[in-house]
């Protein structure tokens, strides 16, 4: 059975956290991503490195921009990007609460076989 209590009747929380987990779920995103963490970089640079055309980096910076986790600054000809974490935070303080869950039930495990050594 999934509790969706948490939801409560407010999507929009939601709708943020899946625009953020599609777009890290392509690996060109997560490299574009990780790039940006050593700094702001043109359209261009971001590209340089990828095996495909400047059209489809801007696809990739597109969805990225959609999730909120880039910034797209136009400077006469040339797009700067830079990253955003805040859609990053969001995410880890999601993943948060499932670390916690698994902690619960860890010590949990961890308290039952105690108690089994100490029966022996």
């Amino acid at each position: 059975m999934v509790d969706h209590s948490a939801a409560g009747s407010d999507r929009k929380p939601d709708a943020a956290l899946d625009r953020t987990l599609g777009a890290l779920a392509d690996p060109t995103r997560r490299a574009i991503v990780a790039g940006l963490r050593r700094g702001p970089a043109t359209v261009s640079e971001v590209a340089r490195p990828f095996p495909i055309s400047l059209y489809g980096v801007s696809k990739h910076v597109r969805v990225l921009e959609r999730a909120g986790l880039v910034h797209r600054e136009v400077r006469g000809r040339e797009h700067h990007l830079s990253l955003r974490a805040e859609p990053l935070r969001a995410l880890s303080d999601w993943l948060d609460g499932y670390a916690a869950f698994w902690e619960e039930r860890l010590d949990a495990l961890e308290r039952e076989l105690a108690e089994d050594r100490r029966g022996d």
